[in-house]
């Protein structure tokens, strides 16, 4: 076997490598996916007595469970509960995308002098947990009458310093400021130059953010389990589906997992529409030039 033939066998034995490797990765994702929607085709008393891979018959009535609402859920049915999510999620997340992309804009387009100091504050921010902050939260909510509203959860989302950073970083490769200059000396303003022309430009990283937005914000219990303690008619999905937890002794799995898929359903959609922009929108926002 001469080199040639050697080299070849290497590249072709590394190729079934990978494949193998980027299967069985596939696999172990989809898997868990699979059992959740088997499990809410089932009976409770099926579903714990062990795993399942044959869907069963019991979707609509379960189904027909978390629309009746319960006391666990203090009378919230399952439709309410997706409302209140989404009411919260998509006005958040259009508040993060927007604000977050301006004031990378800003550090990005313009020069001043406390331009460094603004870009290590919020590094800054980026490193604090949410935990460490949340009673001055709750006492800034108390105190402008916000607690127990979803407008403590949406407000808070224009402040995003992950979103500034990864939209600077798309910036500093996908945005060229001699756009900018050339409006400039067109006689267009500033808020007229950001939304006209590079908003449309930042459609990539726009849409790979929204997608972690949407789902960082639709998968948030924390914040709204503290901030929504009083208002149990307001109760977001994450909230619900532990609701139906709450209680080990009179837990209806099957229940259990079709709220969990129901959960999960509206990220599906929006992974969907958007999921097109996220390689373009990582590879351009993570590569320097």
């Amino acid at each position: 076997m001469n080199k040639v033939d050697q080299t070849e066998s290497k590249v072709s034995g590394g190729k079934i490598v990978r494949y193998v490797v980027c299967i069985l990765l596939c696999f172990l994702s989809i898997l868990p996916f699979y059992i959740l929607i088997i499990n809410s085709t089932l009976k409770s008393t099926e579903i714990v007595t062990g795993i399942k891979l044959i869907p069963g018959g019991e979707f609509i009535t379960n189904f027909k469970g978390l629309l009746a609402g319960s006391e666990k859920t203090s009378g919230v049915n399952v439709l309410q509960a997706m409302l209140n999510s989404l009411l919260v999620t998509v006005p958040a997340t259009a508040l993060q995308i927007y604000f977050g992309s301006l004031t990378a804009y800003a550090v990005t387009v313009y020069n001043f002098k406390l331009k460094k100091f603004a870009w290590g504050f919020i590094y800054a921010i980026m490193m604090i947990p949410q935990q460490v902050s949340i009673v001055g939260f709750i006492k800034i909510c108390n105190l402008t009458h916000l607690y127990g509203s979803f407008l403590a959860l949406i407000i808070p989302a224009i402040a995003a310093p992950t979103t500034v950073y990864f939209m600077k970083q798309y910036m500093e490769t996908g945005l060229s400021v001699e756009i900018v200059e050339a409006a400039r000396i067109d006689g267009s303003g500033e808020i007229h130059t950001f939304n006209t022309i590079v908003l449309p430009l930042l459609k990539p990283a726009m849409a790979t953010q929204a997608i972690f937005g949407f789902v960082a914000s639709w998968n948030n219990l924390y914040t709204p389990s503290i901030i929504l303690a009083t208002e149990r008619q307001k109760q977001t999905m994450p909230m619900y589906v532990s609701a139906l937890k709450a209680n080990d002794k009179s837990r209806d799995w099957g229940q259990i997992y079709c709220g969990l898929f129901t959960t999960v359903l509206p990220i599906l959609v929006m992974y969907f529409f958007l999921s097109k922009y996220i390689i373009a929108g990582v590879a351009l926002g993570g590569v320097k030039e």
